[in-house]
């Protein structure tokens, strides 16, 4: 039974799992009788700390001394074994422990585990490899838009799913069955999680694999944002996008198309939600619930207290719990917006028919991604921009090769805009955009309208004030580096504490509050490293600092850049823009940064990412053999380039006599 304790360093473990981790441990250890001090004084059945620790670690129970630590003291707290004197944690000193078994002295030793169960070490290793650098390589990315401070929030629940085909119908009995029954709550959690995004599911069945007691809320659809309204249909969406686009541009390549292209609006759409529907089995609360042993919720959660939440009449108590509500669509005060039938991310998928005139007020990764494929399906699409910029937290360099491509596809910009206000032209009428220009008016006629100026974190109605939670309307959960709320025993996940809104950050964030929650984890969050992608045509990926990151914090730097467009690969494929940028600290090979623009962008920063990670630097880039002829070769040619700037003047000298001696 779970112990309602305060204490941060508290974890208590079921009764199989106990006995697993118990007869595991007990297994590797030497207990014997033991002597200390002067005169010697005698201990029965003890092993020692120090050599329990080599031994965690040698059988792979634990990755690390620190790991091992961890582990140790988890098994403490659950009274698996003492120290003799019960005056000290578990340490990796020379300290005598008993197993609780052997306080009579008479204890036999368990059977073997037969090894099946997860690994401790999966979730006790660290999650970074920056720790030799006291700096973050996280980017500084641009505030809300002070113009979007008093944001509305349209409810989730409210827009639904539709049509309710086949497929739609699949999704729903996957992530919210009609006739779901919620189980009896336990007397008590080590986890409770409030929401089923990818933070969510995540922080559930990590903590479920390692024997935790979980209960997990959705008051909507599990799987959150990426598989019902983002990632997953967004992508498929592109995809069909990205197929006109190459039979229309086909001709470069001596391919004829003879007439015109036509493309099927409601098909593309109905593959959309056939996919969707095949990817939902996985995020099912069928599959949580039976699969992986976690106490499945349909409803809305409230907290009630610092240690308790109710959800649907029923409280559930816990030593931890997880706040991954996520976010949802932000909606700028535009005067007249909300009397018309707007789309969000959150609708858009419900179309079943090709607006012919389609605006997007907002000029982000969401709204550029659906722009440009809103136009190659058939649309003719204007986007609207707020100051002068698109994608404004990328590399300069890349927006403006992402603006062209776009302008080649046919959407059009409009920049500094200034809403007076958005009208509907009568019963049947367009939507209208109504700007303010110069003392007059411009206006823009659409047959259907997204808004995509960001996300606001979903805090409202959560009880978190009775939790003792601090948050922001704007800002999400108020966490700590190690993703702990105000509430030390509460911790928050995903786009509701994050400003880095991408659902492999919430993955991540995930597992670092598996480890600190209920490992004794003291991982921070500064410390991961982080790679995006924006899917436009091309595609732009980044991971770690900016340009303009490493002048603001005063780092000396070298940058390396190499064109696709002079790559082998890139020239056989007709590829007319793109790079690869790659920011290393001045005097050194330690990548800071990479930006990369091209078709397959988000594949190729991968290897980048790596290569940080694990601190190789770029000189030994440069000695990764790749395929030729592949794009991913400009990143070894960029490792090529500062090998060759490390050979200075002097060193050139110096070879140049040499091979002269030579001949």
């Amino acid at each position: 039974m779970s112990k309602n304790n305060s204490d941060d360093d508290q974890v208590s473990l079921q009764g199989t799992d106990l006995d697993e981790l118990r007869s595991s441990f007990r297994a590797i250890v030497d207990i014997r009788d033991r002597q200390y001090g002067f005169p010697p004084k005698n201990y029965a059945s003890c092993f020692v700390g120090s050599e329990a620790v080599g031994k965690l670690i040698e059988q792979g129970l634990a990755a690390d001394e620190d790991d091992a630590v961890r582990l140790g003291n988890v098994m403490l707290h659950n009274g698996i074994f003492h120290h003799v004197q019960r005056a000290h944690a578990f340490k990796n000193e020379y300290l005598f422990y008993r197993f609780a078994s052997d306080e009579d002295h008479g204890g036999v030793p368990d059977e073997v585990a037969d090894g099946s169960a997860v690994k401790w070490s999966d979730f006790l290793g660290s999650l970074t490899s920056l720790k030799d650098s006291d700096r973050s390589l996280q980017p500084s990315l641009p505030e809300p838009d002070a113009e979007l401070g008093n944001m509305d929030q349209i409810d989730l629940e409210a827009i639904g799913v539709s049509p309710l085909d086949a497929h739609n119908a699949k999704l729903l009995d996957n992530v919210h069955p009609k006739k779901w029954l919620d189980p009896e709550p336990k007397s008590s959690y080590n986890l409770v999680v409030i929401g089923a995004g990818a933070g969510g599911l995540v922080s559930a069945a990590g903590a479920a694999g390692v024997g935790a007691r979980v209960a997990l809320i959705e008051s909507h659809l599990l799987g959150g944002d990426c598989l019902n309204v983002g990632c997953v249909p967004s992508k498929a969406l592109l995809r069909c996008a990205k197929a006109v686009a190459a039979v229309r541009d086909a001709g470069q390549f001596g391919v004829r198309i003879e007439g015109g292209i036509s493309v099927d609006f409601g098909y593309v759409m109905e593959r959309m939600r056939r996919l969707r529907a095949q990817i939902s089995p996985v995020d099912s609360a069928r599959r949580y619930s039976d699969q992986l042993g976690v106490d499945v919720f349909m409803g809305r959660g409230v907290f009630t207290g610092k240690k308790s939440i109710e959800v649907n009449g029923k409280t559930l108590n816990f030593a931890k719990a997880v706040i991954a509500t996520g976010g949802t669509a932000a909606i700028p005060k535009i005067p007249g917006l909300t009397d018309v039938p707007f789309l969000t991310n959150n609708s858009v998928f419900n179309l079943t028919e090709l607006p012919k005139r389609f605006g997007v007020i907002g000029a982000g990764p969401i709204g550029l991604e659906l722009a440009q494929a809103f136009q190659r399906l058939g649309s003719r699409v204007t986007v609207f921009s707020r100051n002068e910029h698109i994608l404004a937290k990328e590399d300069p360099e890349a927006v403006q090769i992402v603006k062209e491509a776009m302008e080649k596809d046919g959407v059009s910009f409009v920049f500094n805009a200034r809403y007076r206000c958005v009208e509907k032209g009568g019963e049947n009428g367009p939507l209208r955009v109504v700007l303010a220009e110069e003392g007059t008016e411009k206006v823009f006629e659409f047959d259907a309208l997204l808004v995509a100026t960001g996300r606001k974190p979903s805090v409202t109605g959560l009880g978190l004030e009775k939790a003792g939670v601090e948050f922001d309307v704007r800002k999400g959960v108020v966490v700590n580096d190690r993703l702990q709320t105000t509430n030390p025993d509460i911790f928050a996940v995903g786009d509701v504490a994050s400003r880095y809104q991408f659902t492999h950050m919430a993955d991540f964030m995930a597992r670092l509050v598996i480890k600190n929650a209920l490992f004794f984890g003291r991982d921070k969050v500064s410390d991961l490293l982080i790679p995006w992608a924006t899917y436009t045509d091309p595609e732009v990926a980044h991971v770690g600092l900016y340009e303009k990151d490493l002048q603001e914090r005063k780092i000396p730097f070298v940058t390396f850049k190499r064109a696709l467009s002079d790559v082998d690969r890139g020239i056989v494929d007709g590829v007319a823009s793109g790079y690869v940028k790659i920011h290393v600290a001045k005097g050194k090979d330690q990548i800071l940064g990479a930006t990369i623009v091209g078709s397959h962008a988000g594949d190729m920063i991968s290897e980048i990412t790596v290569a940080m990670q694990g601190g190789m630097g770029l000189g030994r880039l440069a000695g990764v053999i790749h395929p030729y002829p592949t794009a991913a070769e400009a990143i070894r040619q960029c490792g090529d380039a500062y090998n060759r700037e490390r050979l200075t003047p002097t060193v050139k000298s110096i070879f140049h006599n040499f091979m002269a001696l030579r001949r």
